[in-house]
């Protein structure tokens, strides 16, 4: 580590934006944190943190389940509307194969554990970064609060799947490509959610529907259908309970349930190419702002957190005449992962999502048809995927550091 403390300023207070502060201040970096948002953020969605994505913040000293709890789901799995189970995967099987099983917390709680273990001051709200100068040299930042002041050593793109900085510096991308599909997302407080609930998808014909318990007691409930850019019903509720409503226990009564408020709904997209690299001199790319994907795998998040530790590895020990070259080694580590795992994401999307009924009958008896063997080790690269790659300095014995 330089004798001068390194700047690094992180665009955006999503978790990836967070993980990248975390994991450069436990290197010794001095870390900004800019977020649009007025505030910490009070509503939003579950996440199911692989394990790839336990890892890494394991390599980071960060105890997820010791900050937002631990759900133990005895099993997971693919349903049909009827209720009938596609496949069914024990949790202990999970564990035994990667080292332990996914972790579903709110997302909310997971930003506001991983707020906590950065120094005080570290996140500035009302402070969207609007221009980044320089990148190429030292990075001055502006925000729409104003100049933070001098330069950085450093700045880290986390600023989301619409990402200003990726648009402005990769002008001649396609950029998004609307997947066909809408979703809805909301969490039911402990209180409301029904108890023995089991963690599934379930498909029907261009519809599918998700049950998530979380760690605190409450249930992650999303859902998504075909449907038009910009499709927004003026009753949530009714348009839920239409295309949902005649679907199996506890589909109901989740419905029933739900404060339509706090539901959320977005349009559903990835990029339409990948990145050609996630860095420029002095600035880098992460999460969505990179490598925007479709969440048929459940992978956005984790793969955010893995590039933020990812990052910082590399960073860490280079110095700061050191920083373009580390950035550019992320490039190489992290864009061949992220891009294969989009592209499964959009394919998988594609499967989930069809609309013939005896193409989805076909697919479903695929589904149960395949060897538990089978199905196992085409989670090996999402869940068994995430390494350290060997630093330019300090690098650990062999090309990589499995994690």
């Amino acid at each position: 580590m330089s004798a001068v403390q390194r700047h690094a300023v992180v665009a955006g207070a999503g978790i990836g934006g967070l993980t990248a502060a975390l994991a450069l201040h436990r290197t010794g970096w001095r870390v900004t944190v800019c977020e649009r948002a007025p505030g910490p953020a009070v509503v939003g969605a579950g996440i199911v943190l692989a394990p790839g994505a336990l890892r890494a913040f394991a390599a980071i000293g960060f105890d997820v389940s010791g900050a937002v709890g631990r759900a133990l789901p005895t099993a997971m799995g693919l349903r049909r509307p009827d209720g009938r189970w596609l496949t069914r995967t024990d949790t202990a099987v999970l564990a035994a194969r990667y080292g332990g099983p996914p972790l579903a917390v709110h997302r909310s709680a997971l930003t506001h554990a991983l707020t906590a273990a950065l120094p005080a001051g570290t996140v500035r709200y009302g402070a969207e970064v609007t221009t980044v100068d320089g990148a190429d040299t030292f990075p001055v930042v502006r925000t729409a609060a104003g100049d933070l002041g001098g330069s950085a050593d450093l700045v880290v793109a986390a600023d989301g799947i619409h990402s200003p900085l990726r648009r402005r510096y990769f002008p001649n991308h396609p950029g998004l490509r609307h997947s066909g599909e809408t979703a809805w997302r909301t969490v039911l407080p402990a209180a409301a959610s029904p108890a023995g609930a089991a963690t599934a998808e379930t498909w029907g014909r261009g519809e599918r529907f998700g049950v998530v318990p979380l760690a605190d007691g409450s249930t992650y409930v999303y859902a998504t259908a075909l449907a038009p850019e910009g499709h927004r019903p003026a009753d949530i509720r009714a348009e839920l309970m239409r295309r949902f409503g005649s679907w199996h226990d506890p589909v109901p009564a989740l419905l029933a349930r739900i404060d339509p408020a706090a539901v959320l709904q977005h349009d559903l997209y990835d990029l339409a190419a990948p990145l050609p690299r996630f860095h420029r001199g002095r600035l880098a790319w992460i999460g969505d702002a990179a490598h925007a994907m479709t969440p048929n795998l459940g992978q956005g998040g984790c793969q955010a957190v893995e590039d933020a530790v990812v990052l910082a590895h590399l960073l860490d020990g280079a110095g700061t005449g050191g920083v373009p070259a580390a950035l550019a080694a992320y490039s190489a580590a992290r864009c061949a992962r992220t891009d294969a795992i989009r592209r499964r994401a959009r394919r998988a999307g594609r499967i989930a999502a069809l609309t013939h009924p005896l193409a989805a009958a076909l697919r479903d008896l695929a589904v149960r048809a395949t060897p538990a063997a089978v199905a196992h080790r085409a989670m090996d690269g999402l869940f068994d995927g995430f390494t350290l790659p060997a630093r330019r300095e300090g690098a650990p014995t062999g090309a990589d550091a499995r994690w």
